[in-house]
């Protein structure tokens, strides 16, 4: 009887045996993950950005020159944005004292305070993207399409650092 109790033990401890496999497999997955991460706190070499077959690499001054534009064009935009919303704030605050003024003068402030909306709203995208374009220097994904893959190519990138498309994508997308 021993040796039927025998196997039914291992039947019992063979989920157990699996369990620690398992614990392996998700130790090495989270192991694989972790250097990931170590990497995307990291700049990411010039070399090692994609560009178009027949360009050449990315090299250092390149990449710094778009690096510097990008800051320069965030630090620029948070200045505007910060003055934009004061003057919005100030515009919306005085939108409800209605005493004394007409109708053409409501109508001129609400013009004001929608051109001042659109203003804002305008600056906030534009430092989305500028920040977008710099998180992906950061990773090692500047260059490639977000919509196909392929490179976007290092000419349009220097002309239009914020870029997420390639020229056939961008194309395909402004036609819809």
């Amino acid at each position: 009887m021993a040796k039927t109790a025998a196997p039914a033990t291992k039947k019992v401890e063979a989920p157990v045996t699996q369990a620690p496999a398992q614990k392996t497999a998700a130790k090495t997955a989270t192991a694989k993950k972790a250097p990931a991460r170590k990497a995307a706190t990291k700049k990411a070499a010039p070399a090692a950005l994609v560009v178009k077959e027949g360009e050449e690499k990315w090299t250092k001054a390149e990449l710094d020159e778009v690096l510097t534009d990008l800051n320069e064009h965030a630090a620029r935009l948070r200045t505007e944005l910060h003055d934009q919303e004061e003057e919005l704030a100030g515009l919306m605050r005085d939108a409800g004292d209605g005493a004394g003024h007409d109708q053409a003068d409501m109508g001129a402030t609400s013009f004001e305070r929608d051109h001042e909306l659109t203003v804002v709203n305008n600056a906030r995208d534009m430092l989305a993207q500028t920040e977008r374009a710099l998180a992906r220097i950061d990773d090692g994904t500047y260059g490639v399409c977000e919509s196909c893959g392929n490179p976007i190519g290092k000419m349009r990138l220097m002309a239009f650092p914020r870029a997420t498309l390639c020229l056939s994508c961008k194309q395909r997308e402004e036609r819809r």
